[in-house]
């Protein structure tokens, strides 16, 4: 019987909660929000759909109630507003996150935290930082949403199911993050040569590797400016990190984590490939880059740092 909270009863949080409900991953899910009546609201509309879902027990409650919480999920703080970067939301986001760390930590110590507020890699460092919580059990959103969109927009490339491609967003989650290609493969065949390997006379565009990670960059931004805001494919996302985190069975995801001298990087969470299960994001997977991806990969490690530097934790 899995017990996930979530903080935070916005667009992001309330369809996090929605989709843990469809996809039955817990038998209790509270939701948590300073507006009260919001979180109440929420949690009734997804619980009178539960009987055409299996069977769970979704409601609004206090930071007491998080206690024995198996994954506590943080989706608060203000939200990214249209040709706002989400390093401009800073400040304002650390504060909140802290109060919130000091109120759910000592009820729920033994929880695994997943941080989804922007921006991402900061606030999952100052959460590590403020709480001490073990490496593993803090962990954020990251990247697997650009690694997503990246896999998306491939597929759509050469007409191949999402599942088969095998690509990756590393560093941070936002403007300083990169692909790297050299890695970057679908069904094993590297990604730039896939269209040429099809022996169906079919004729396939060129892969114009820059335009695919603008693409992914901005995403959010054009969906932010034509609907307002994003929220149904970082659900999808931080559900299927919960997923893991309850599995059995380790899955390799681009999390953000701490870092502790992984190609001489140290003391500053961003996404490279984990290992995610029951104990959390436990290891992480050394990928082959080249010369060039560990330099991108330095360079958003410092955009992160530099940032981090000028704020209040």
């Amino acid at each position: 019987m899995n017990k996930i909270t979530v903080i935070g009863s916005g667009n992001v949080g309330s369809t996090i909660a929605y989709t843990l409900t469809v996809m039955g991953l817990a038998s209790e899910i509270i939701m948590i929000d300073v507006n009260e009546e919001k979180s109440l609201g929420e949690a009734l509309d997804i619980r009178q759909g539960v009987p055409f879902a299996n069977p769970a027990n979704i409601y609004a409650g206090t930071y007491d109630d998080a206690k024995g919480s198996d994954i506590i999920v943080i989706t608060s703080g203000m939200p990214r507003k249209a040709g706002q970067s989400r390093l401009d939301l800073a400040q304002t986001n650390v504060d909140v996150i802290k109060s919130i760390a000091d109120k759910i930590v000592p009820v729920a110590p033994e929880s695994t935290y997943v941080i989804v507020s922007n921006p991402v890699d900061v606030l999952t460092y100052v959460f590590l930082k403020h709480t001490g919580l073990p490496k593993e059990r803090v962990i954020g959103s990251g990247t697997i949403l650009d690694t997503a969109r990246l896999r998306s927009r491939l597929s759509e490339y050469y007409s191949v199911n999402q599942k088969n491609v095998h690509a990756y967003m590393l560093g941070e989650h936002g403007d300083s993050g990169f692909v790297p290609w050299s890695i970057a493969n679908i069904s094993n065949v590297p990604v730039e040569n896939y269209g040429k390997a099809i022996l169906t006379g079919d004729v396939y565009p060129d892969l114009n590797k820059e335009d695919v990670e603008n693409y992914v960059r901005k995403s959010g931004a054009r969906v932010i400016a034509r609907k307002g805001a994003t929220y149904y494919a970082v659900s999808m996302s931080v559900c299927h990190v919960c997923k893991c985190l309850l599995s059995g069975i380790d899955t390799t995801l681009t999390v953000s984590t701490l870092l502790n001298g992984e190609y001489g990087i140290d003391d500053v969470c961003l996404s490279l490939l984990n290992v995610v299960g029951n104990k959390g994001a436990h290891s992480k997977i050394m990928l082959p880059l080249n010369d060039a991806e560990i330099k991108a990969l330095h360079n958003s490690a410092n955009v992160l740092k530099d940032l981090i530097k000028g704020l209040n934790i």
